[in-house]
């Protein structure tokens, strides 16, 4: 298991409005966890369930393993687009898109060529990332 460690100055539920524009993204990743370039911004963080709010920017041609999470995992797509697995079933998606993502559901994403692709993830308790056949 590996977990996603996020600090912030927010806290939830404190209010918060902020133009895609405006988000301070934090460096990009080595390819550790996600796909080496990306990167991300946490928004917020739920006191109660430990669940965040995050901003992630994948780079082109980004693919992110076959992983799971214990909790259930929100998402929509804001830019670009991108291939995702649920289970057994393959998606190809377009910017406005939703997510519902069952935490324990083994899931990947794949970013084309084309362009980059930024999701809005919401997640009900802790990040942690479990990889399959890793």
């Amino acid at each position: 298991m590996i977990l996603l460690s996020c600090t912030s100055k927010k806290s939830y539920p404190d209010p918060l409005a902020i133009n895609l524009a405006d988000v301070e993204w934090g460096d990009p990743g080595d390819g550790s966890i996600a796909p080496a370039g990306t990167r991300t911004a946490l928004q917020s963080t739920d006191p109660n369930s430990g669940g965040i709010s995050y901003y992630a920017w994948f780079p082109a041609g980004g693919f992110f393993d076959l992983h799971w999470h214990t909790y259930d995992e929100y998402v929509v797509l804001i830019s670009g687009s991108v291939t995702i697995s649920l289970g057994k079933e393959v998606y190809d998606l377009e910017p406005g898109a939703f997510i519902v993502i069952p935490g324990g559901m083994p899931h990947y994403w794949d970013v084309p060529e084309s362009g980059d692709a930024i999701i809005l993830v919401r997640r009900t308790g802790p990040p942690d990332f479990h990889f399959v056949n890793r």
